[in-house]
Formats: structure tokens, C-alpha cells, sequence
């Protein structure tokens, strides 16, 4: 018997972070303690082309795009200081696997994972009230306060992972056939560089009324910050360039379930003579 099938399907589904490794601090006047996750958790999107040879085994191609949750990079809540910084993933994927079909409702598949695209977008918030000192010395009444917001985009270097899943599909007709399934994904990507794409601090009065609009933007930055960074694996002691950093691997590593449908375009069942 000779079975030969081509079939695409799109599916969506919510994925919880694997093996999360730290990502950040949460600090307050009790102490500190470690945030962990991964930047792998969030709603996902897929569409996967999959051509099966036989009665048991197919190769799949897919691509799909990512929307990450907010992970916590660094939370400080201290007198005259408040900080939250988040960081998301938009990244879009692909993977090649190949595919068992255990019978005619289960299968199983397995693969490489590759990042294609997109970038982890952090989003700092800082306040920090002035001292009476440095209240007094920009003649700004005690109370007063800056206010910073920024966005910061990170992009890796090419990453290589794996994905497994187990799924169970229902045949609506010869056609199509709706399917739920558990997906792993094992990655982490190694950060490349990173770029701050918006920048603002007003200097706000007690009372909430801003003082000064713009005292920092993307043109004009602060000392130690640089609208492009640059991940390296050695620094010298002696380094002051704020525009490099020592790299690090973040991970993507997650454990989801997607729902979608599948549409069969052919189907051919002959007899080898």
C-alpha cells in the first residue's frame, strides 16, 4: 500500500516558561530576592506545512511568532526610589522536524528550532525624588521628582534548539481535522547587541505637574547610558565604555499547548502491483 498526503495547519496556543533560569531582582526595604523565568512564556501563532511519505512517518516545516509576557528584569521599591523594568519577546521562529503518526489520531514529532527574527523588549520605569539638597539647589520645592521611561531592544546571535510534541488529532471529514497538542521547546539565545529606541525624563513638582519636559531624550542621553550596546565575551578591567557589556544567554526554553485545524490537500491510496 502506498500513502502519500500533504496537509498545512495553523494553530495558536499559550506557552509557560521551562527550566527559567534568573532574569532578575525584586528589591524593597525587607531585602531582595531573586525573578526567574523565561522569555519562551506567552501566546504563539503557527502555520506548518507537513508531507507524510507513508502510513507512519512525514517531515514537517514551520514558522511561527511569538508574543512573550512581561518578566520582571529588576523591581526596587526603596525611600526616594522606584524602579520596574520588564522585558518581553517579539521574536518570530521556525523548525524541521519529523513527524510519527503513532495511529490515526496521535503523532508525535521532533526537531531543530531556530530564532529567525524579532528582539526582547525591556521597558524601564524610573522615579527618584530629590534630596532637600537637591531640592534646594534647583530651586525645585522638596517633593519634586524625575521621572524616566525608556525602551531598550536586544537581538541574539543565531540560536540552534530543539522541539518535541505529542498531539491528538479529530477528523472532521477527508479534509479537515482539528487537533490540540503539548509542545516543548528547548533554546537559549546568547545576546549580540541592544538599542534604546525611546528615551524621556521629565522633572515633576509634588503635586504632579511637570517641571521640565525632556531633560533627557534619545539625543541627549544621561552619562552612562549608550543608545547602542555592544555584547562581548571579554572586558578589560580597565574598561569605562559604557557602549560594551560582557554577553550573557537568556533563555527561551518553554512547555505549551496549541489548538488549531488542518486542511489535507491530497490524499492518494493505491494498490503496488
Amino acid at each position: 500500500m502506498s500513502y502519500a498526503q500533504f496537509q498545512v495547519s495553523v494553530s495558536t496556543g499559550y506557552a509557560i516558561g521551562s527550566a527559567g533560569m534568573k532574569l532578575g531582582e525584586e528589591t524593597n526595604v525587607n531585602g531582595t530576592k531573586n525573578s526567574y523565568g523565561s522569555y519562551g512564556e506567552g501566546a504563539n501563532v503557527q502555520i506548518r506545512g507537513t508531507y507524510f511519505f507513508n502510513k507512519s512517518f512525514g517531515a514537517d516545516l514551520a514558522f511561527g511568532y511569538l508574543n512573550g509576557s512581561d518578566q520582571t528584569v529588576s523591581k526596587i521599591t526603596v525611600p526616594n526610589t522606584d524602579i520596574e523594568a520588564i522585558a518581553r519577546a517579539r521574536a518570530f521562529g521556525a523548525s524541521a522536524s519529523m513527524v510519527y503518526r503513532f495511529n490515526n489520531n496521535i503523532y508525535g514529532r521532533f526537531g531543530a528550532l531556530i530564532k529567525a527574527g524579532g528582539k526582547t523588549e525591556a521597558v524601564v520605569y524610573n522615579k527618584t525624588t530629590f534630596t532637600q539638597e537637591q531640592a534646594d539647589a534647583n530651586s525645585l520645592p522638596f517633593g519634586s521628582y524625575t521621572e524616566t521611561n525608556y525602551i531598550e531592544d536586544y537581538h541574539g546571535q543565531f540560536p540552534l534548539g530543539f522541539v518535541a510534541a505529542l498531539g491528538y488529532k479529530y477528523d472532521l471529514n477527508e479534509t479537515f481535522s482539528l487537533f490540540v497538542e503539548g509542545e516543548y521547546y528547548g533554546i537559549s539565545l546568547k545576546r549580540k547587541d541592544s538599542e534604546i529606541s525611546e528615551f524621556n525624563t521629565n522633572i515633576i513638582l509634588p503635586h504632579g505637574t511637570v517641571a521640565v519636559s525632556g531633560l533627557y531624550t534619545i539625543d541627549n542621553l544621561p552619562a552612562g547610558y549608550s543608545k547602542k550596546t555592544t555584547y562581548v565575551d571579554d572586558l578589560p578591567s580597565s574598561n569605562t565604555d559604557t557602549s560594551k557589556k560582557l554577553a550573557q544567554k537568556v533563555p527561551y526554553s518553554s512547555f505549551g499547548i496549541n489548538f488549531g485545524i488542518t486542511y489535507k490537500f491530497k490524499f492518494s491510496d493505491k494498490n503496488n502491483l
